[in-house]
């Protein structure tokens, strides 16, 4: 009930609060609609099958009226005819967390609740409003609903979690929005390496805004006692689209795998066009062209999650689609040309590095798309980068005109390294399989350890002595005081997925 009631308090006072109506809306229609479903499901006694699965079908397709209708009615309304109207707080957010709930109580996965309070909670949990992530009921909801004592560890490592969202964002991020602002808002002033320079910004600027939000979410969470899941894993490490998307808004992709990719291939439009098109270009062939029509529909729908505009639809959605489809087309040539002619060892650490750069270069292009005004806007960009040549800018002084002094440039700079350094520690556990270290563990055979051992940074640094332990802690509080980009006219909510 405390969680409930701060996340109405949190919600009234975040802006309009008239708008917390669309979310008690979507929470009174999961409930009511849920309480349908098990009273249809619960009434077969005596009736077909057929029945009883089409009166759950009728509650599922009333239930994804009511909340994706609002959710396009009042998102899209740009990409139809170009209006906008006030959208409550976390709109795609909820509505997403709240469907996800009904389809998993629908397919059997999750039981449904009786208690309409707490489904306003895990429609309304505060934490996740701004920018998700995404949970699943099954595996986060209940957690909502059980007592929870103050815990030490928990306390700690939250804050912690915390004050490094806090140091991504408003030490890095709010400096990179400057830069990339100043580029973007005139970029005929600022063709040629300044786009380039501005499109990686917003590329970095885009991960410690959003991702810092993650931290700052889950380390509150964790304070409550409530774990929640990663949305971030590393993904500017990733060698292909396709790991960068399990790396990136995890909880989004997983949500749309699960209930938009899967049924779909289930549907039956799906399977006559998988029919047809084995039937024309042989079982394999098929079967791989059915699955790039229903990741078009899948990527469709990312792109348009993001927002109600064409750029989003193609920066975020049909661009990624592109890169997929024309990588595992052009796979078969590349390996031939590249291992078997031009005998480069494909599985080698050179050819990583290579995939990682490359593939940090297409997600970069979609970010153009995604900062840019519009789509002619984004285009004209991409040609204005290629078709001056201003490499100077780098050494002449010119980056000192882009809104930031050389100190700003500086703690940009330091702050990567830190920033890289940490990713790369992270990356290593990752690879690692590190499992949970065991509370009896030595004194010496904690500081034996290597850093893959680890689960995360922050069990590192527990583990390290005291003194340095705490000199961590202290730098990255004094900096986040001291050089953190706050002050009049600034917002804590005003991160860049808040309003998606």
């Amino acid at each position: 009930m405390v969680l409930l009631i701060a996340s109405i308090i949190y919600y009234l006072l975040s802006g309009n609060g008239v708008l917390i109506l669309y979310p008690l809306f979507a929470s009174l229609a999961t409930w009511g609609l849920l309480k349908a479903l098990k009273k249809v499901s619960g009434s077969a006694d005596g009736k077909s099958d057929d029945t009883a699965a089409k009166k759950r079908r009728i509650v599922l397709l009333l239930e994804l009226a009511a909340l994706l209708g609002i959710l396009i009615a009042l998102k899209y309304t740009k990409l139809i005819h170009g209006g906008s109207i006030a959208t409550p707080l976390g709109l795609s957010f909820y509505t997403f967390i709240l469907l996800g709930y009904f389809i998993e109580v629908y397919n059997g996965l999750t039981d449904s609740n009786e208690s309409f309070f707490k489904t306003v909670l895990i429609g309304m949990y505060f934490p996740v409003m701004i920018s998700g992530p995404i949970f699943q009921i099954r595996e986060t909801g209940k957690q909502f609903f059980e007592r929870h004592r103050l815990d030490y560890k928990n306390i700690t490592f939250g804050a912690q979690r915390m004050l490094w969202g806090f140091f991504k964002e408003l030490v890095i991020s709010e400096r990179l929005a400057v830069v990339v602002n100043t580029i973007y808002n005139n970029d005929t002033a600022y063709p040629g390496a300044y786009i380039m320079l501005g499109t990686v910004g917003f590329a970095l600027q885009l991960y410690t805004n959003f991702s810092g939000c993650m931290d700052i979410v889950i380390g509150a969470s964790q304070c409550f006692g409530i774990i929640l899941p990663e949305n971030f894993t590393t993904p500017f490490f990733a060698r292909s689209i396709s790991e960068y998307w399990r790396r990136w808004h995890i909880t989004l992709g997983v949500w749309m795998r699960e209930n938009v990719f899967y049924p779909l291939l289930r549907t039956g439009m799906i399977t006559k066009l998988g029919k047809t098109l084995k039937g024309r270009f042989g079982k394999k062939k098929g079967k791989q062209y059915t699955t790039y029509v229903a990741m078009f529909i899948l990527w469709f729908s990312v792109g348009l999650w993001h927002g109600g505009e064409m750029k989003y639809v193609i920066g975020s959605g049909l661009l990624h689609w592109a890169y997929i489809v024309i990588g595992e087309i052009s796979l078969p040539f590349f390996t031939w040309l590249f291992a078997e002619k031009m005998h480069i060892n494909m599985k080698g650490k050179f050819a990583d590095c290579v995939r990682v750069v490359r593939t940090f270069i297409l997600v970069c292009i979609g970010d153009l798309f995604f900062r840019a005004d519009n789509v002619p806007h984004a285009l004209r960009m991409l040609k204005e980068s290629v078709t001056v040549f201003n490499p100077q800018i780098f050494v002449d002084g010119s980056l000192l005109n882009l809104g930031i002094d050389i100190v700003d440039w500086g703690i940009i700079l330091v702050s990567l390294v830190i920033l890289t350094c940490v990713s790369v520690m992270q990356y290593k556990m990752e690879n690692g399989k590190a499992v949970p270290k065991a509370d009896g563990d030595s004194k010496n055979e904690r500081t034996s350890k290597k850093v893959s051992d680890f689960c995360n940074v922050r069990e590192y640094i527990a583990e390290r002595p005291i003194v340095l332990r705490w000199f961590i802690y202290m730098a990255f509080l004094f900096m986040v005081i001291l050089i953190a980009e706050y002050g009049p006219g600034y917002s804590a909510a005003e991160f860049i997925y808040k309003d998606f």
